[in-house]
């Protein structure tokens, strides 16, 4: 069953880049329902061990794509941070998102403060060209999806931010070939050195990691299945710092 999640995760999510690569080769103020600050009173949801289902997500509020923009530009009058920590077990290291990419900085945060990441892995690996973080084979991830919502972000193109070494940019499902929207959920991180900037305008590239790249780089070289799917999987935990 693991095998064919991995595959479908595989042919369904990250599609576009993939192709890519191959043909160059809101919360209100009284909104209580989600942490609104980093030290507010509500925690991040608890992740059972081995990601049964019985994960509570009762506190999160689902959005649609209709009510996606207003809902973000209202979150983001209370959370206004831009700086996040990535644990693995390989160590840590820092993203830096970016003012101009908007919708793709508040959602990433959202996720965040929500423990959306903690409960995903980095499940792709392409060494000398990508590692893919946000999801996972595990029944609580699919539950946490499913509650947050169905929906994409529009497409945020800036040509002053290219996928540079170093550079994080939101994946896209594969039936985006016109719009170019973004997966709500996963994000990857450049790791060829000259760049992969045959991805700019189609994927968005809204920050990029400002310490740790060491970090990046070891878990670019983990052993992978047939479907990039690392042998060992690389858990993570993210923070927002400030």
């Amino acid at each position: 069953m693991k095998t064919a999640f991995r595959l479908l995760v595989c042919f369904i999510l990250f599609g576009m880049l993939w192709s890519c690569k191959n043909d160059s080769k809101t919360t209100s103020k009284d909104n209580n329902t989600e942490k609104s600050k980093v030290k507010d009173t509500i925690p991040k949801v608890i992740i059972p061990a081995g990601g049964e289902n019985d994960v509570d997500v009762s506190h999160i509020k689902t959005l649609t794509q209709e009510k996606l923009e207003d809902y973000l530009k209202k979150y983001e009058r209370n959370n206004p941070e831009s700086l996040v920590e990535v644990k693995t077990r390989f160590g840590d290291f820092k993203i830096q998102l970016f003012a101009a990419e908007r919708l793709h900085r508040v959602n990433f945060i959202r996720l965040t403060k929500l423990g959306y990441y903690d409960d995903t892995f980095f499940h792709r690996v392409d060494s000398g060209f990508v590692v893919q973080g946000g999801n996972s084979d595990k029944p609580s991830t699919q539950k946490l999806r499913a509650k947050i919502g169905d929906y994409l972000i529009p497409n945020e193109y800036n040509p002053l931010h290219k996928n540079n070494y170093g550079f994080v940019g939101m994946a896209k499902p594969t039936s985006q070939k016109v719009s170019n929207a973004s997966s709500a959920f996963e994000f990857y991180i450049v790791v060829k050195k000259d760049g992969a900037n045959h991805l700019d305008k189609e994927f968005t590239v809204f920050g990029r990691v400002v310490e740790g790249m060491d970090v990046v780089e070891k878990i670019s070289q983990v052993e992978t299945d047939a479907s990039e799917w690392p042998l060992s999987n690389i858990q993570m935990d993210v923070n927002v710092l400030r």
